[in-house]
C-alpha cells in the first residue's frame, strides 16, 4: 500500500488549521443542537473579521447591491458568516446531520425526474451551489437509497483541505477531487449510470456569464460532462430554515440541454432564484467577481 502523502502549505496555512481542528474539535464536545449555532457566531463574531471573510462578503455585496444601505449589507455579511460556521460543523458532524435530516422530504419538480432516471439507470448529475448546506441535499437523497457521488473543489489551504477532505467521503458515493483525473474519475461514476453532484459557483476558467448583474469566470465542466454522458441535469438545493438547523430540499426541473454556455447561464439563473429569496444563505465571501487586471 502506497503510504498516504502529507499536504505541502505555507507556515500560515499549517497555523490557519491548526487553530481551525482546535475549534472544530472543541465544537464537537458541544450537543449537536449547541454545537451548530455556536460555530455560526465563532464564524461570524471572530474568525470572519480577523480572517477578512466578513470583510470581502460586504465588498461583494456593494458591488451587487450599491443601493443598499451599508447596515443592510453588514447584516447579511453576518449572517453569510454564521451559515458558513454552520454550514462547516455540520460537514463535520455527519452522522448527526444525517439523523437531523432523517425526516426531510424532498420537494419540487425533479423529484419525479429523478426516480424515472433511476429507473431507466441513465446517469444523473447534481448541481448546487454554496447556498444553506449544499450537502443537504445529497444527504437527504442518501437516505432515500440514492447513491450520490461528487466531484469537488478542493481548498486552497491544503492542511485544512487533507482533512476536510475526508469529511466528504465517509458516506455516500465515491467522490473526486477536481483535475484531470478527478473529472475522468467523476465522468466513468456517470457513465455507469451512476449520480453525482458538482458545485458551479466559483470563480473559475471557462466563460464570461452574466451571475446577478456582473460578469463572472464560469466553468462550463458540468455542461461538457452532461452532454457527454447523456445525463439529466437536476438543480437541488439544502435550504436552511428559520430555526437555524432545519431544512428543506428542493429539487428543481432539470436543465434543458442546449449549448455548454447555455446551461451554465440557466444553472446560473436558477442560483439567482434562491440568492432573491434569501441572499445570507449564499456564500458571499467567494472572491467570485475578480477585479480585471490593467495591462
Amino acid at each position: 500500500m502506497t503510504p498516504r502523502s502529507s499536504p505541502q502549505g505555507t507556515n500560515a496555512d499549517w497555523i490557519a488549521n491548526r487553530v481551525l481542528r482546535g475549534l472544530i474539535a472543541t465544537m464537537l464536545r458541544l450537543p449537536y443542537e449547541k454545537r451548530v449555532p455556536a460555530m455560526g457566531r465563532a464564524l461570524s463574531g471572530v474568525i470572519g473579521p480577523l480572517a477578512g471573510y466578513r470583510k470581502r462578503a460586504e465588498a461583494n455585496l456593494a458591488l451587487i447591491y450599491p443601493d443598499m444601505p451599508a447596515a443592510r449589507r453588514h447584516e447579511i455579511a453576518v449572517a453569510c458568516c454564521d451559515n458558513f460556521g454552520r454550514t462547516l460543523i455540520e460537514n463535520y458532524s455527519w452522522q448527526e446531520f444525517s439523523a437531523r435530516l432523517a425526516q426531510v422530504t424532498p420537494t419540487g419538480p425533479g423529484v419525479a425526474v429523478l426516480a424515472q432516471a433511476a429507473a431507466d439507470k441513465r446517469p444523473v448529475m447534481f448541481v448546487t451551489a454554496h447556498y444553506g448546506n449544499h450537502e443537504a441535499p445529497r444527504q437527504v437523497l442518501t437516505a432515500m437509497g440514492y447513491n450520490i457521488g461528487g466531484l469537488y473543489r478542493p481548498m486552497e489551504n491544503p492542511y485544512f483541505n487533507d482533512h476536510y477532505a475526508q469529511t466528504m467521503t465517509s458516506w455516500g458515493g465515491p467522490v473526486f477531487a477536481q483535475g484531470r483525473r478527478g473529472t475522468l474519475g467523476f465522468a466513468r461514476h456517470l457513465k455507469s449510470g451512476g449520480m453525482g453532484t458538482l458545485l458551479f459557483d466559483v470563480s473559475a476558467k471557462g466563460v464570461s456569464l452574466p451571475f446577478l448583474g456582473h460578469g463572472a469566470h464560469t466553468a462550463t465542466s458540468a455542461a461538457d460532462i452532461a452532454l457527454r454522458m447523456n445525463a439529466v441535469v437536476i438543480p437541488y438545493f439544502g435550504i436552511r430554515q428559520p430555526d437555524g438547523l432545519s431544512f428543506a430540499v428542493e429539487i428543481e426541473t432539470p436543465i434543458t440541454p442546449a449549448s455548454p454556455e447555455q446551461m451554465m447561464l440557466e444553472m446560473t439563473q436558477r442560483l439567482e432564484a434562491q440568492i432573491g429569496r434569501d441572499p445570507a444563505q449564499w456564500f458571499w465571501v467567494h472572491r467570485r467577481w475578480k477585479p480585471r487586471r490593467n495591462h
